[in-house]
């Protein structure tokens, strides 16, 4: 599948995205859109997993929860019926480069919700009690969508063996022992240290004016108690010397394997021509590549492994992981047919990216996927929600308010002989993690677990 995001389509001569920073630091990005009589508002902070810690891994995601617990002003759980009562819909995300919240509302209760966000990113505040039970939804989160899940489980392990350095080998829910001994001055002090306006951005879209928004911005968010933000020191991976092979004992019906190579990254200088470096133009060629094996129904992938009487796959795929704050990979996988062997499907896939080395690709493949990856990327984009979350993720990965737009004229340029090259270069064993899920016999005993009771996201 590809990874990347292009300007909405179907805008009646949309207006341009404006940005502006307020005195203490904050970055409002406004894009009108009146299309319908509603907006999106967000508010994003550049903080995430990558920025915690070992003994504290989860925080940024336990600080997520505990931001609806209350301000001085706001009782616990006051913030959602508030939404609620506008007629929107609100909620969170954090993910390892950044955290996000939002709210989609009618387009005349924008200020409401400005109030209401900008009061909790300036004077969260909670009882220890209320982490106390928080901490335990978070826990049971992660047994639902990660001890429960075996493809989860073995992603999980797979990154912790992948990356040695990077704190991308941690899991954004936290390990379980952390989340036991995380206590509140945890949460209290990651807020303190990264809740600041200087690393946070506002993101309005829809039916709005951005010199209004801007008025409501400076009103509600103007007065946030600046401070500088932390010292990020590098964390860097070091070189891989051999295969990494590793399997993950779990109850399934089915084995599961995942390959991950270790792959460039696109900078935010790699979206101009005249600056990328050679790493950056791998980086747009290995995107390119994913879409070949498996852009569309009917892609190399799905036609060599999962199609016929001979079959090697029920399902195979790949993925490239374009940009980020850390390192970045470039994945494969493959649910093995009856009577095939993990150990199968991975030489299948495999070989499917060394035939690329060999052979190449036509140009009338190439023209088809990037032809069919554009058309979905815009249409994806028709949703004012998406483009307010475009627009937050590009501030928070430090790209340009346009990359969409940019991405797009990259990868159409990207030529066959470079698709043929990446294949070449970057598929040796040395960048190679394997993860391979045996499936057990599920436990009689155990419970069915679901969802629990005030669970964010």
């Amino acid at each position: 599948m590809w990874f990347g995001l292009a300007a909405g389509a179907g805008a009646q001569e949309a207006a341009p995205t404006v940005q502006f920073t307020l005195a203490n630091g904050l970055t409002v990005i406004v894009k009108p859109d009146r299309r319908a009589p509603t907006a999106v508002h967000m508010l994003w902070v550049r903080v995430g997993s990558v920025d915690e810690v070992d003994g504290t891994s989860g925080v940024a995601h336990v600080l997520e929860h505990m931001m609806f617990k209350g301000t001085p002003t706001l009782r616990v759980g006051e913030f959602s019926r508030r939404v609620a009562a506008l007629g929107g819909r609100e909620n969170a995300f954090t993910s390892r480069d950044f955290t996000g919240y939002y709210q989609q509302i009618p387009a005349g209760q924008l200020e409401e919700v400005m109030r209401l966000e900008a009061d909790r990113f300036s004077n969260n505040q909670w009882e220890d009690a209320e982490f106390t039970k928080e901490i335990e939804v978070v826990k049971e989160e992660r047994r639902l969508r990660t001890e429960d899940n075996p493809r989860a489980q073995l992603f999980e392990a797979m990154n912790a063996a992948v990356f040695m350095a990077s704190p991308y080998r941690r899991p954004v829910v936290g390990w379980m022992s952390d989340l036991d001994a995380m206590t509140p001055a945890d949460a209290r002090e990651f807020y303190r240290r990264w809740y600041v306006p200087s690393n946070a951005a506002v993101v309005v879209a829809g039916d709005v004016d951005p010199a209004q928004v801007l008025a409501l911005a400076q009103k509600y968010y103007g007065g946030a108690r600046d401070g500088s933000v932390p010292q990020r020191k590098p964390r860097l991976e070091p070189a891989q010397n051999g295969t990494r092979r590793l399997e993950v004992k779990a109850p399934a019906e089915q084995a599961y394997v995942a390959l991950a190579f270790k792959v460039p990254g696109l900078a935010s200088t790699g979206l101009e021509a005249g600056t990328a470096t050679g790493s950056d133009e791998d980086a747009l060629a290995l995107t390119v590549l994913a879409a070949v094996l498996d852009g569309y129904t009917g892609a190399r992938l799905d036609r060599a492994l999962a199609q016929g009487d001979t079959r090697v796959a029920d399902s195979a795929g790949a993925f490239n992981g374009l940009w980020g704050r850390g390192p970045q990979l470039f994945t494969l996988d493959g649910v093995p047919a009856k009577g095939r062997t993990a150990q199968q499907v991975e030489s299948a896939l495999r070989e499917q990216v060394a035939r690329i080395a060999r052979e190449g690709v036509s140009e009338a493949e190439l023209n088809r996927v990037k032809t069919q990856w554009v058309a979905s990327e815009v249409y994806k984009l028709d949703s004012v929600f998406n483009q307010a979350r475009s627009l937050g993720s590009y501030w928070a990965l430090g790209l340009p308010r346009d990359a969409g737009e940019r991405l797009v004229a990259r990868l159409r340029s990207v030529s066959a002989q470079r698709v043929q090259e990446v294949a070449a270069r970057y598929f040796g064993d040395d960048q190679l993690t394997v993860a391979t899920l045996l499936p057990q016999a599920p436990d009689p005993t155990r419970k069915l677990r679901i969802a629990p009771a005030g669970a964010r996201h």
